[in-house]
């Protein structure tokens, strides 16, 4: 078998093997991600808060984490198009959906599309933030 015709072993960071393997990534690789990742428990309060969400929001990733992310870190959230989806996907703990949206940061005001993904093996919502075109964002 030559070079060729080997599989890559390069990860791809797609939205759809980011959010598959996101329950058994470190913080260490979540930070390395180029989207934003929340993770939320049932409850709105985030678990994980990665990097690049950290620079996105201008928030220090110890701020954010045990905050409740629907009142004290974004409450332009707080809309049926996003705390609605994220709370019938809570209760009927299914959930995967994108939709696109706008934050309307002090510092840092972007449209970006946003997915979220119910894990039932964490009972967790996974928040992935990509930019307005569902791509990685760029630094």
């Amino acid at each position: 078998m030559n070079s060729s015709n080997r599989p890559s072993r390069r990860p791809e960071h797609t939205v759809n093997t980011v959010l598959e393997h996101a329950d058994t990534m470190s913080t260490e690789e979540l930070d390395k991600l180029p989207y934003g990742m929340i993770q939320l428990d049932a409850t709105g309060r985030i678990l994980n808060y990665n990097a690049v969400e950290s620079k996105l929001a201008s928030l220090k990733k110890e701020d954010a984490i045990g905050k409740q992310f629907f009142t004290e870190i974004a409450p332009c959230t707080k809309v049926q198009d996003f705390y609605g989806r994220f709370k019938e996907g809570v209760i009927h703990e299914s959930l995967d959906t994108s939709f696109r949206f706008h934050f309307a940061f002090k510092q840092n005001p972007r449209d970006v599309t946003v997915r979220l993904l119910y894990s039932r093996r964490t009972r967790t919502v996974w928040v992935l933030i990509a930019d307005h075109e569902g791509k990685p964002i760029e630094g």
